[in-house]
């Protein structure tokens, strides 16, 4: 069955594109049966996931001038409809209200469950300022997505803890306690404070490499890679574990 793999938080600048770069290349690295795996950026601010190169993500424009075109969804839906791929598609916050408004009045999901294709959202929780704002954003699409989708919270912790006032963590919080059946999974990011790892991760983000790049980059010295390779396995099993 072809996956598709769908980005959605309405808060910016808090990893998504990041996502679903990890998902890109973990697909890539999975795929046995020589299944085509297409990233694809929506975004209509910032094409982030475009820039990683050896990703070759599509663009899809969503702006007409300065105004989103809704309509041109239909243009995405024909697209997971009609290729024969694994679908992975980075959403920007300015059009997460009407990617979400258009999967619900246009019964998208159930939609693309029909022609065969598993849905499967991925949204990310934050820690830091901006954690209050993506715990909405998840409780929206918890309130709103049909059963049929399989909901994955990546749990970013590059910008703080996600922990409660007497530090319990995201497992305890009310949202995902009264939500925990509808989550499929959870993935966490760590965050990396040390002069080591978390300056490898903060240059394979700021040169929009993948690991692969790193890998065969002259940018990285050998412990650095050897670093990357730790955190590459560390994200990959969590990807394995909830079936990605």
């Amino acid at each position: 069955m072809n996956k598709v793999h769908l980005t959605l938080q309405g808060k910016g600048g808090v990893g998504k594109s990041f996502v679903s770069a990890l998902l890109t290349q973990y697909l890539h690295d999975q795929a046995e049966d020589g299944r085509e795996v297409v990233c694809v950026d929506t975004d209509p601010v910032n094409a982030t996931l475009r820039g990683y190169k050896s990703l070759e993500a599509r663009r899809l424009e969503l702006m007409d001038g300065n105004s989103l075109n809704e309509r041109k969804f239909d243009e995405l839906m024909e697209m997971l409809l009609g290729e024969d791929a694994t679908f992975v598609i980075d959403n920007g916050a300015s059009s997460f209200l009407p990617l979400s408004n258009y999967i619900i009045e246009n019964d998208a999901i159930n939609v693309l469950g029909d022609a065969g294709r598993q849905v499967m959202v991925h949204t990310v929780v934050t820690g830091g300022q901006a954690m209050e704002e993506t715990l909405r954003g998840f409780q929206s699409l918890v309130t709103q997505l049909p059963a049929g989708a399989q909901l994955v919270v990546w749990l970013n912790e590059f910008f703080g803890d996600i922990v409660l006032a007497d530090g319990r963590g995201f497992e305890d919080f009310k949202v995902y306690t009264e939500n925990k059946a509808r989550v499929h999974g959870l993935i966490r990011i760590p965050r990396q404070t040390s002069a080591t790892f978390g300056r490898d991760v903060e240059m394979l983000l700021e040169k929009k490499m993948t690991f692969a790049d790193a890998a065969a980059s002259s940018v990285f010295g050998l412990m650095a890679k050897q670093r990357l390779s730790q955190v590459k396995k560390a994200l990959y099993d969590q990807m394995r574990a909830v079936g990605v």
